[in-house]
């Protein structure tokens, strides 16, 4: 059966002219709009809890009563109300204004602004971890929810890091958060002003840059993917950008043999995620 390259965006549906716009929820309006009406707010039990197990900062915090002296969060209240955190018991409806609704689970939180680390930061760090460091670099995303899963990929298939461009792009905000599901509160993301020069000072330290593209890339399976690596993903509607293909060492594809045009960025970057994890785990394993 003949194989094709995916594309690595998110348009379900086939484009027979690019020139034409589909609405979304990726439009500039509908982000700029969930943006402020959410953009220091966390909520949901797994998602608050793992924010308080690393001591993320928290202004406040919203919980029914049975939840705030539930064991797996009396202690874990009582250390954030230690350092600060106003701690408001609160019924479910008031909830339910907070979060517009949300799935709340009986708990919410107000959080500080994100930390970004400097580049160097997490050049160290994800080396000082292993020998064959993986970072994952976002050319222009758009879409707080594909943001959000692939942070959650990216954390658990062992990558080191996260770098995204302060411009055109979204950072990390709530809603990030909350579809990251915990994954952000051991997952570092730095943002840099330049992504060239950032793939330059990266290059500098020893890794090998991969790009993802829809067509002309070699089979992501028939690569080998070995020491310290960088694999870039491009936004939702353009894919990556010629300038930051050109700063890649290789390009990769991922081969579809079906008729969709098109995969989720998000998807696409777990596939591609997942085969550099099963070439290095399959390497221990013969070890």
């Amino acid at each position: 059966m003949p194989i094709k390259p995916s594309k690595f965006n998110s348009q379900d549906k086939p484009q027979k002219q690019k020139s034409i716009k589909l609405k979304s929820r990726n439009s500039s309006n509908d982000r700029a709009e969930n943006t402020r009406e959410d953009d220091d707010l966390i909520y949901g039990r797994h998602t608050v809890q793992a924010a308080l197990k690393s001591e993320r900062s928290l202004n406040r915090i919203w919980v029914i009563p049975p939840l705030r002296y539930d064991p797996r969060f009396h202690t874990l209240l009582n250390e954030a109300k230690a350092r600060g955190t106003i701690i408001d018991e609160v019924d479910d409806r008031r909830l339910d204004q907070i979060t517009h609704r949300k799935n709340h689970q009986g708990i919410a939180a107000q959080i500080s602004p994100y930390e970004y680390k400097e580049l160097d930061e997490l050049i160290f760090q994800a080396k000082s971890k292993t020998e064959q460091p993986i970072l994952l670099v976002a050319d222009g995303l758009n879409d707080p929810h594909n943001l959000g899963a692939i942070i959650r990929t990216a954390e658990a298939m062992g990558v080191q890091g996260l770098i995204i461009p302060q411009r055109r792009a979204v950072g990390i905000t709530s809603t990030v958060t909350k579809v990251a599901a915990g994954a952000l509160e051991n997952f570092p993301v730095a943002r840099v002003i330049n992504l060239s020069r950032a793939l330059e000072e990266l290059k500098k330290e020893g890794f090998w840059i991969y790009g993802t593209v829809a067509d002309n890339g070699d089979l992501i399976h028939t690569v080998k993917f070995t020491g310290a690596i960088v694999l870039v993903i491009g936004s939702e509607a353009e894919g990556l950008s010629l300038l930051i293909q050109k700063n890649c060492d290789a390009l990769v594809s991922i081969p579809m043999s079906g008729n969709t045009p098109s995969l989720n960025v998000s998807v696409a970057t777990g596939m591609a995620l997942y085969e550099i994890h099963r070439q290095r785990w399959s390497k221990s394993l013969r070890m």
